[in-house]
């Protein structure tokens, strides 16, 4: 049973076999951000069934190995999902004692279901066709359904169906967890209200009630008896008259509520609200397909290929499933293995680092709701940094519920069948990661709200305590890089490394984004002497190098090389090494990318720049050597490690870099570690493939400045096509081998100012008219207006903001104008059009206020004058820094702007704004300073900075504003 490519849409499993029913499950899982439930039978065995809340945790104690330990694992809800048949005389159906001529799963990719059929003949020769369409709705987060349809083919007769909301569960979905308590609910109840079905648990220790509430809708001339109750589970029991050939069936709608959920009284009435106002199924569909259709029209990213296409796809659909619109409203993180197992017991790990570049450009409330989970959550990183003995906030390796670290003391080397001493926690760079999502989200959205600088802020105070000063440096000690195969020294006693080259390099670079967002969150700046500490660590972290390459930590060149033709294929070395009596820390064997995840988050330009700041003579051929050199040591135990290599391989050998992309985007699918993918998806390398594919193979950079393309298009690629949304304004992007386009335009750069057109209103109706109308191809209407065809079909297929060249050139080409393009228009006096939703306001720095005003324009005055206090509009440009506009001789500005004393000047106000009307957003600087007549000896001068009066006519006084105060500010939308 294999899942195949039957078009780029689809995930397609033929036939029964048992043994591949887990890995099939997890790939088969539906969810919509809040809840999710594995793609298990609703019959039969085997099957691993798991319906997970995000959010929802539970701690149990266990003894392992004498000792007492607490493990807090995301919880296995109730079964939603179990319902079987019967023909008259036979047992209830399961698909492994079944005579099953067809058998067969489909996953649709672009509808969000999952559709099982089949056929079988039971005992008797009757032949029963049954399909069944299942989802987890994406238009209600509290809805779930499932329609099964009965098609009798050589009988009639009355077909028993029993649908059950099953209690009777446990966490028990990775094997090697099963000497662990997993006996989360307690607390059950049942009952039935009129035509519906509900269940109770309570979570053991975190005491959290969940409710589910189910209906059963019979196609006319079903019966249906009363639910029969049990104190752990309820069922119900349905009669089908069948007619042969003559499809007939029942609809199951189920409502997942919680204690945590808003806007509730109690899950159990809450439950039975939702599911007795939940539509028909017909109709649950045709809204949980419209909301797709909504995510894909965000989310689209097309490559050539239909076996290309559907891993990419496959991608996004889990990723959406696991954080969704619905997510941002959450308390939720992004967990290792999303919402479809319980490896990693749900925890939420670094993953979000691979993840959340892809939704800031795509989903940004998303994002920042994934950054809320942290923020929530920093009074706990701050008393972990206290009892540390350190300044700031230290965010643990392992998050769940509250924030403290959930990191396991012990684990199973099932090679071993020992368990043995865990020190992972010793990650600190988690840390980092978070700061660097928070930077990228601010480069991508333009807004640093003050709970995400705080969070930043907070970060770089603990690395920069954990920095110690050592001779004229400063060392981090004590931790572990992201290579997990490492975590002491040889022999040592006590746990940890130091200066690893990964965490000591990415906190030079956060001392440097400190400084910037202290900048834009002047409130929570810190003071001046912790400003220049952290400058101080920035430039004096210690790096080790040995033979030429970046060590990984203090000592790396000094252990063994491995014998890699005897463990040759091995992924988990530190498993078996240590079933072998031997320590993965004796030797120079890496699981996944470490001092190598440098190159994958930062340029190379970026990375020998901070070396140099930091003191060190590097080179480019410094990161060649060191790419080289880990790439000979390193097993790739982990997904992650494929996504980085990818990455660091794709400017020097695409073909390898091909290849280890090609292994991430199919890890799961094909289960390349062997059984893992069954206990859950890998959501970071997942997230980090699309994240490959936009920002490294296309070369999408951003800047404070704006946005940059630098593609190196895989050969395999071909064309590749998305539509991103950055800082607040929607661009399409597609590339090839030759060239990339933005909007359909030949270009590579995107200034962040750059004004869109908007509000195009049916925009995609008028051209399909005009193209039509002219008798043009998409084509041919394309190379008229030199825009790609891609983006055309775009534009007609989507509500989109063209800028305003394409648009003229669109026009143009259509033999039609802008405005009947934009279906024509009233004018209004600016700032009249409606409010944008949800707004945020933006602090611009010195430097960023300097670059808006360069341009010139028109500004306004405001100074006292002769009447009270005096506004007046100006012309200006910029010359040699200082504002110079014109005015006549003897007007007011030239009368009320001369203090009458000699060498003293009038301190006034000039403010520029910019309203883009159809964005809904704008930007205004305020400049303070003293204005300065211009003499005549220099009139000449400024003369050639081009100014014009605003009032026409000669106007030949010159006035100057030196300024000694810039402020600004920026509306836009998230």
């Amino acid at each position: 049973m294999n899942g195949r490519p039957e078009d780029a849409w689809t995930l397609v499993y033929d036939g029964f076999e048992p043994s591949g029913e887990g890995l099939r499950e997890a790939l088969c899982t539906l969810g919509n951000g809040r809840f999710a439930t594995r793609g298990a039978t609703p019959d039969g065995a085997p099957r691993t069934p798991g319906t997970y809340l995000a959010g929802c945790y539970d701690r149990l104690d266990s003894v392992v190995a004498g000792h007492t330990v607490t493990n807090e694992d995301i919880v296995n809800l109730p079964d939603w999902l179990p319902l079987t048949f019967a023909t008259p005389g036979s047992d209830w159906f399961a698909p492994e004692r079944a005579d099953l001529p067809l058998y067969r799963h489909v996953l649709d990719l672009r509808r969000g279901v999952l559709v099982r059929e089949l056929r079988w003949r039971d005992g008797e020769g009757r032949v029963t066709r049954v399909r069944q369409c299942r989802l987890v709705s994406m238009a209600d987060p509290y809805l779930a359904a499932m329609r099964t349809t009965f098609t009798a083919e050589n009988w009639s007769g009355p077909l028993r169906v029993r649908a059950t909301l099953e209690g009777r569960v446990r966490n028990e979905g990775v094997a090697r967890y099963r000497e662990l308590r997993g006996d989360h609910l307690t607390g059950h109840a049942t009952g039935s209200e009129d035509d519906l079905a509900w269940l109770t648990v309570s979570t053991r220790c975190s005491h959290v009630t969940v409710a589910l509430a189910a209906r059963i809708d019979t196609d006319p001339g079903g019966t249906s008896a009363r639910p029969v109750l049990s104190t752990d589970h309820i069922s119900s029991e349905h009669v089908l008259d069948l007619a042969e050939g003559v499809p007939a069936g029942l609809s199951k709608v189920v409502s997942l509520t919680s204690s945590r959920d808003p806007a509730a009284h109690d899950a159990r009435s809450s439950a039975l609200r939702h599911v007795r106002r939940a539509p028909p199924f017909e109709e649950l569909l045709a809204r949980h397909e419209a909301a797709w259709q909504r995510l894909w029209a965000r989310a689209r990213l097309d490559v050539d290929g239909p076996a290309l296409s559907q891993a990419v796809h496959l991608h996004v659909f889990h990723l959406l499933q696991t954080l969704s619109p619905h997510t941002a409203d959450l308390d939720a993180g992004v967990p290792a293995r999303g919402l479809h197992g319980e490896a990693y017991r749900g925890h939420v790990f670094w993953d979000e680092l691979f993840v959340q570049p892809w939704l800031d450009l795509r989903f940004p409330q998303i994002s920042r709701g994934l950054l809320r989970y942290r923020w929530r959550r920093l009074p706990e990183a701050r008393d972990a940094a206290r009892e540390a003995g350190h300044a700031g906030a230290m965010f643990p390796w392992q998050s769940g519920s509250d924030g403290r670290e959930e990191t396991q003391t012990l684990h199973l080397n099932p090679k071993s069948g020992r368990w043995l001493p865990d020190h992972s926690r010793l990650q600190r760079h988690v840390g980092l990661a978070i700061a660097y999502n928070v930077w990228h989200h601010y480069l991508a959205t333009g807004s640093m709200p003050p709970w995400c600088a705080e969070l930043l802020l907070d970060i770089a105070r603990f690395f920069a305590s954990l920095a110690v000063p050592a001779g004229d440096r400063y060392e981090i000690r004590g931790v572990m890089g992201p290579d997990e195969y490492h975590d002491a020294y040889p022999g040592a006693a006590t746990p940890g490394l130091d200066n690893n080259a990964y965490t000591n390099v990415m906190t030079a670079w956060l001392m440097a984004r400190a400084r910037d967002t202290a900048a834009l969150a002047p409130d929570l700046a810190p003071t001046g002497d912790e400003l220049a500490h952290w400058d101080d660590v920035g430039r004096r972290l210690r790096v080790d190098f040995h033979d030429g390459v970046i060590s990984q930590f203090t000592g790396y060149g000094d252990l063994l090389e491995l014998d890699w033709e005897r463990y040759a294929g091995v992924r988990r070395l530190d498993r078996a090494l240590e079933a072998d009596g031997d320590d993965v820390n004796r030797y120079q064997a890496s699981k996944q990318a470490d001092t190598l995840m440098l190159r994958y988050l930062l340029t190379g330009d970026e990375l020998i720049g901070l070396l140099r700041h930091l003191g060190y003579a590097a080179g480019p051929d410094l990161l060649s050597r060191t790419t080289s050199y880990y790439l000979r040591r390193t097993s790739h135990g982990s997904t992650l490690s494929a996504v980085v290599h990818a990455w660091v391989l794709a400017r020097s050998n695409r073909a390898q870099s091909w290849r280890f992309f090609t292994e991430a985007l199919y890890s799961d699918i094909k289960d390349v570690q062997g059984g893992t993918t069954a206990e859950g998806i890998h959501l970071g390398a997942m997230g980090g493939t699309l994240d490959l594919l936009q920002r490294c193979y296309l070369g999408l950079e951003l800047r404070p400045d704006g946005m940059r393309l630098d593609p190196r298009m895989p050969d395999e690629v071909g064309l590749m096509s998305m539509p991103i949304r950055y800082r607040g304004r929607q661009l399409f992007i597609d590339a090839d081998h030759h060239e990339a386009r933005l909007s359909g335009t030949a270009r590579r750069t995107y200034g962040r100012g750059e004004v869109i057109m908007a509000g195009t209103g049916d925009l995609g109706r008028r051209v399909i008219h005009h193209r039509e109308r002219l008798g043009l191809s998409r084509e041919q209407v394309a190379e008229r207006a030199d825009m790609s065809p891609g983006y055309l079909k775009y534009l007609e297929e989507n509500a989109d903001t063209p800028d305003t060249g394409a648009l003229y050139r669109l026009a143009d080409a259509l033999g039609t104008t802008v405005q009947d393009l934009l279906g024509g228009g009233q004018d209004r006096p600016p700032g009249r059009g409606p409010a944008m939703a949800h707004p945020a306001l933006e602090t611009l720095d010195e430097q960023e206020c300097r670059r808006l005003i360069a341009p010139g324009g028109i500004g306004r005055v405001a100074f006292n004058g002769s009447h009270g206090p005096t506004v007046l509009p100006v012309n200006y440009k910029v010359h040699e820094g200082a504002i110079v506009f014109r005015t006549a001789a003897g007007g007011a500005m030239d009368k009320d702007l001369r203090s009458g004393l000699e060498g003293v000047d009038i301190v006034i106000a000039f403010q520029i704004d910019n309203i883009d009307e159809t964005n809904r957003e704008g930007w205004s600087v305020l400049v303070q300073g003293p204005a300065h007549h211009v003499p005549p000896e220099e009139a000449a001068g400024v003369a050639g900075a081009g100014v014009t009066p605003w009032a026409g006519g000669e106007r030949q006084l010159y006035i100057r504003i030196v300024p000694q105060h810039i402020t600004g500010r920026r509306i836009h939308g998230s």
